[in-house]
């Protein structure tokens, strides 16, 4: 289908959670001094225009980063990714939001490699652009779920795989899945995080359900919902699994997730959660 754009939903809420694990685990990374590879399977286009046509029709990015980023309690955990926003808006005004591959690349260091694969033939130029200058970086314009078997494991034996995809169809739940149960088996030891979006809930529960099946061990739920589960139309909340978290990550979601829900949800509906699944 390939009709999904991430400009109308850039800076949400589910932006929020996504982009503060993704710093988080990334941080924990560094604090090695051996080089890793960051793959992104769905990487979109990189930076998003916060006041273009597709931006403004929805707003989300005004319930979302804009209501943290200049936060003057901010917990220090989120000192990343903020710093990371605060890059791409230099005056202080809030103009772009910058995708997981630009708050990548804003974080690893010279030493550490970005692969990213995105299939829409809007956003790929768009993050082909993004990264041309860049040495540590190459983009293609393929299959995502794909490189999860060609390019694990990676040289250097570490790596970070964030899978993101776009939930047009209902066969990516299961999409996932498989992905991830083929590169975990291929790079048992790697970090990989996966986003998911709460629709239904039946989905997601069927989705842990198939994960927990496969017996990759040592798996970590954080979700945050902004409203209680409905079978109307629209998504309630957003989560990551990741498997092989950093040690630190449970208690740092732990800390911060409550301070993100109050700040993002001021009516206070929804909640926060950190579960471990599957323990090691």
């Amino acid at each position: 289908m390939l009709s999904y754009r991430h400009s109308y939903h850039a800076g949400n809420h589910a932006d929020v959670l996504k982009h503060t694990v993704q710093s988080l685990i990334i941080t924990a990374l560094k604090e090695k001094d051996k080089p890793f590879l960051y793959l992104d399977t769905h990487a979109g286009a990189g930076r998003y225009l916060l006041n273009s046509p597709h931006a403004e029709r929805t707003g989300e990015y005004h319930e979302g980063i804009a209501r943290i980023w200049q936060q003057p309690d901010a917990p220090a955990l989120l000192t990343p990714y903020i710093n990371s926003v605060k890059d791409l808006n230099p005056g202080g005004n809030l103009r772009y939001y910058p995708g997981s591959p630009l708050i990548a690349r804003y974080l690893l260091r010279e030493m550490d490699k970005l692969h990213m694969t995105e299939l829409h033939s809007s956003d790929y130029p768009m993050l082909r652009n993004e990264f041309q200058k860049d040495s540590r970086a190459r983009t293609e314009r393929a299959d995502g779920y794909q490189q999860l078997k060609s390019k694990l494991p990676p040289l250097s034996r570490r790596g970070f795989i964030l899978i993101d995809p776009p939930y047009e169809m209902k066969s990516d739940y299961q999409a996932v899945v498989k992905g991830i149960h083929e590169g975990h088996k291929r790079f048992g030891t790697g970090v990989f995080a996966l986003w998911y979006p709460v629709v239904l809930r039946q989905q997601i529960k069927r989705m842990l359900a198939e994960l927990q099946a496969t017996g990759i061990r040592n798996i970590l739920q954080i979700e945050l919902a902004v409203r209680p589960d409905s079978d109307q139309r629209g998504m309630t909340a957003s989560g990551m699994i990741v498997i092989n978290p950093p040690w630190k990550l449970e208690q740092q979601m732990r800390d911060v997730l409550p301070w993100l829900h109050k700040t993002l949800v001021p009516a206070g509906t929804g909640h926060a959660v950190v579960n471990v699944i599957v323990p090691e």
